[in-house]
């Protein structure tokens, strides 16, 4: 299984092309990198696109999404982020978010029109991406509760049909578990 899931993921990464990008794009990117918000707010007045992407995909929108960078987040958005766009996973900025355990991000982008529902090249969406990849912690259950709130698809599941809850008992994420459980999923 983890040589088939390693498998899926360098296809994906490889099969991306590189996007050209200007320097101000670019030094956007790594100031959101960094975490720089002064540097990153200087660069979006500046015109800095916060949908130009790199050679892996990343924009600063999607990286301050993935990395949990709240404010130039809110940056991003407020300077038209596209809650479409996707990284070299085929993910929205949600679906990292999500893995990564970033509660704060997470409660950011729902706020938005984001798909809570839309499923990466791996076949996962972002409450998938947390019964798989999260820990099974507070914060995981967290986000789930948000997910749930939002609407979120509690039995839509992965390529080999298996449902969030049923990863969640199979990673031994008890807590998680007993939410998806009460929230209704199968």
């Amino acid at each position: 299984m983890k040589r088939r899931l390693s498998l899926q993921i360098l296809a994906v990464v490889f099969a991306v092309p590189a996007v050209a990008l200007t320097d101000r794009d670019r030094a956007l990117i790594e100031a959101t990198a960094r975490n720089d918000v002064d540097a990153a707010r200087q660069l979006i007045a500046a015109g800095a696109s916060v949908n130009a992407q790199n050679e892996n995909r990343d924009s600063a929108f999607l990286l301050a999404g993935a990395e949990g960078r709240l404010e130039i987040l809110k940056m991003t958005l407020a300077a038209g982020a596209d809650l479409r766009s996707t990284n070299r996973y085929g993910g929205t900025a949600l679906i990292p978010a999500c893995h990564h355990g970033h509660v704060d991000t997470v409660r950011e982008l729902l706020k938005t029109e984001i798909d809570v529902d839309h499923v990466n090249r791996l076949g996962w969406t972002a409450l998938l991406e947390v019964a798989i990849l999260g820990d099974g912690s507070e914060r995981y259950v967290e986000i789930a509760r948000l997910l749930i709130a939002r609407g979120a698809n509690l039995n839509l599941a992965d390529r080999e049909g298996v449902t969030p809850l049923a990863h969640a008992r199979q990673h031994r994420h008890e807590a998680l578990a007993a939410l998806l459980a009460e929230a209704g999923a199968r």
